[in-house]
Order: structure tokens, then C-alpha cells, then sequence
């Protein structure tokens, strides 16, 4: 396997990040970077359907009736790689049927990854949490900088209402540059809530909402989140994102990534 971990901390990737290959070429991308784990983002498997089209029926389809088997073959291609495959990344929505919901924790269950990230609302984190208590598989709801609709995650207090009450398999995928962007305190959060959160998503954003930028150049604390991690020796795996090279046209994908990781490791290393 891959070895990845630096000073402790397991560095890896939001698949996202290669998401302008398939998966073939993403998992080898995995490899080229050197990144031993990594959380698959669904539009990997997924028909590449135009939902904003409405094309809701294609994927919907897709869900229900793509064999498990496919899924456990997906997990065989990280394996043969030497890449962990840690988690899935399906992102529930209130516009899922139930059928829809459950079907994604069969496919992380054929996967083999006992947790989830999801891009979802804090309304139907109780339906999600009913599954999940069925599966066993731990939820990490993802937020981002849509401060003014409190039906996203976004804030402090949105995951805390959707952890309120929730059973042990709620939690929280921490993306550290959009909690930025929203006024967070990164660190200040993971301090506190460490037990419940299943990933980290690492990239760099300006506050007040403000660009994806290359890491370095914005206002998000990656290195001290990443030194508290290493220092507490908190088992979080700390996934890169790359997403800054939609606002930074014609540059090379894996060569960015390289950069991100070795922003990473010196600062694990400092």
C-alpha cells in the first residue's frame, strides 16, 4: 500500500480533485501523487447526467439498479493500486426517494468504507441517521459558505443541529476552506469536535466568502490544522481538494495536487 502518512497524520484526497479524468485515470493519478487513501466522489461512478436539466431519472435509475457487484470491483481497482479507500462521498438530498437514500449505504457497504461524506441539508440528517444506524456506517455531513440558506451546512450551528439528538453515526466532513469562508474557526472546531468528525476536506479560501486559491495564498489555517492533528495525534484523515484550478484556468491537475501534498508534508514536518 501507499504510504502517505506523515508525522502521524494521514494525508489523501477528495477524488474531486482529479474530477476532470474517470476513474481509471483518477486512481492512477492517486498513484502518480503518491496518495494512499482516498474518499471517492460519487460523480466517479455516476452517469455524468445533466441534473440541473432535469436528468434526475437517469441517475436515479442508475442507484437503484447498478448490481452491488460493481461496487465491490470499484474497491478491488484501489486495492490492486495500493490506494486505502476510506470513504464514499454521496451526497443525500431532500429530493432523494428513500429507496435512493439506502441504496448509498449498500454501496459503501460493497465498498467496504464505513463512512460517508455528503453534501446534503440539515432537514433530512434524521432520515439519513435511521439508516445509518441500520448500516453502521458513520456520516460525515460536508459544509459549505451558503451562510444565508439554514438548510445548509455551512456553520458551527448547522452541524450542531444536525448532531443534536442524533444517534453516534452522525458527524461531520470538515471542509476547512469553505468553514473559512463562512466565518469559522477551523481549528478552534476541530479542538472541540474531533470525536465526530470523519474527514477533513484541505484546500485554501479567503474569509468572507471570499476565493479558492492556491495553498498558501488565502486566509485558511491549513498548517495549524493540520499541526493539531499531528500533535494530538487525532486519527482524521486529512484529504487535499484540489478546486482552485476552476478559478485558475489551463493548469496541469496532477502537478497541482504535487504541490498541495507537499504543502502538506512541510508543514507536518516544520
Amino acid at each position: 500500500m501507499i504510504d502517505s502518512v506523515v508525522r502521524g497524520v494521514q494525508l489523501g484526497a477528495q477524488s474531486y480533485s482529479f474530477r476532470d479524468r474517470g476513474l481509471d485515470e483518477a486512481i492512477q493519478a492517486l498513484v502518480e501523487c503518491g496518495l494512499g487513501e482516498c474518499e471517492l466522489y460519487q460523480g466517479h461512478l455516476e452517469p455524468r447526467g445533466n441534473l440541473r436539466r432535469g436528468e434526475f431519472a437517469k441517475v436515479r435509475e442508475w442507484r437503484l439498479n447498478t448490481p452491488l457487484a460493481f461496487f465491490e470491483a470499484v474497491r478491488k481497482k484501489f486495492d490492486d493500486a495500493g490506494v486505502l479507500l476510506y470513504a464514499y462521498n454521496y451526497s443525500f438530498n431532500k429530493f432523494m426517494s428513500d429507496a435512493e437514500i439506502e441504496r448509498g449505504f449498500q454501496m459503501a457497504e460493497a465498498m467496504g468504507v464505513k463512512y460517508i461524506t455528503a453534501s446534503s441539508q440539515v432537514s433530512i440528517a434524521r432520515k439519513v441517521d435511521t439508516y445509518a444506524q441500520k448500516y453502521k456506517i458513520m456520516v460525515g455531513f460536508h459544509g459549505h459558505d451558503n451562510t444565508r440558506n439554514t438548510d445548509e451546512f455551512s456553520t458551527a450551528e448547522t452541524f450542531a443541529r444536525a448532531m443534536d439528538g442524533a444517534s453516534p453515526y452522525i458527524g461531520v466532513n470538515l471542509d476547512i476552506g469553505h468553514f473559512t469562508a463562512a466565518g469559522g474557526d477551523a481549528v478552534a472546531y476541530i479542538r472541540e469536535h474531533h470525536d465526530k468528525i470523519v474527514t477533513l476536506h484541505i484546500k485554501d479560501r479567503k474569509k468572507n466568502h471570499g476565493a479558492n486559491l492556491p495553498f498558501g495564498q488565502g486566509d485558511t489555517p491549513i498548517a495549524a490544522v493540520l499541526r493539531v492533528l499531528r500533535d494530538n495525534q487525532w486519527k482524521i484523515p486529512a484529504n487535499i481538494e484540489y478546486e482552485y484550478g476552476k478559478e485558475k484556468k489551463g493548469l496541469d491537475t496532477v502537478a497541482e495536487v504535487k504541490k498541495c501534498f507537499a504543502y502538506c508534508k512541510q508543514a507536518l514536518e516544520t
